[in-house]
């Protein structure tokens, strides 16, 4: 249990409650601490980080941490993002229930399932094979019938079922990779980690009909996407 939580719930003298409704109670601190009191606003984001179990995304060994303000590890040298970086994205990407998704680097899932609470289709792409396998086990048990996932080069997109209304990119390329623009509709959004690890910028880059609108968001720190991008440009 979340020590932060435990100690609340003693201070107001509540009963113990079972481990399902703890890891609500713990849902509901992280949305208010680490995501609403962040000026994350969009109403349809908060209600699926409420909503996602994200401690079944976790090792269990480490799962009494799910609901910290921080990146873990999910093996493989992979992470499961920050909750605050998570919710960010997700709100940059302006993505409305009709649209169809694009998300680089399934990872243990949980970006995927956020999606999949805010849109019509989520396809998502995982170069580790054990990672996708234990996503798709999750989704599927957690019956998120709308996200489907591939394992491959992320670099590369998804070109058959493109065009996308948003691209999302958990892992980060050194440049933009041109597969991802070119799988983009009119319109769409693509929020992506770019740079060399450790001094990365999160960048939202629009196509418009003159061509493509860069706009930078924050500072992140993100795994660097693996597979082609790293011998071609």
């Amino acid at each position: 249990m979340n020590i932060l939580c435990y100690i609340i719930l003693c201070f107001l003298g509540e009963r113990m409650p079972n481990q399902a409704d703890l890891y609500v109670r713990e849902r509901e601190l992280m949305v208010k601490t680490q995501i609403e009191a962040r000026n994350i606003r969009d109403k349809e984001v908060l209600k699926a980080l409420r909503e996602v179990p994200r401690h079944l995304f976790v090792p269990e060994n480490i799962r009494y941490l799910a609901y910290n303000d921080s990146a873990l590890p999910i093996g493989y040298g992979q992470t499961i993002s920050q909750p605050y970086i998570v919710s960010f994205m997700s709100e940059a990407a302006r993505i409305k229930s009709t649209d169809r998704v694009l998300e680089i680097g399934t990872g243990c899932g949980y970006q995927a399932a956020i999606l999949s609470k805010l849109c019509q289709e989520v396809y998502t792409i995982e170069i580790v094979e054990p990672l996708a396998r234990e996503a798709q086990s999750v989704i599927k048990q957690l019956g998120y019938t709308n996200i489907k996932v591939r394992i491959g080069n992320g670099y590369e997109g998804w070109a058959e079922a493109a065009p996308f209304d948003a691209i999302i990119a958990t892992a980060s390329p050194e440049h933009i990779p041109r597969a991802l623009l070119n799988q983009l509709k009119l319109g769409g959004r693509l929020i992506i980690p770019v740079g060399e690890f450790g001094q990365q910028d999160l960048l939202r880059i629009t196509k418009t009909e003159a061509g493509m609108e860069e706009e930078y968001l924050l500072p992140v720190r993100f795994v660097p996407m693996t597979g082609k991008e790293q011998k071609t440009h």
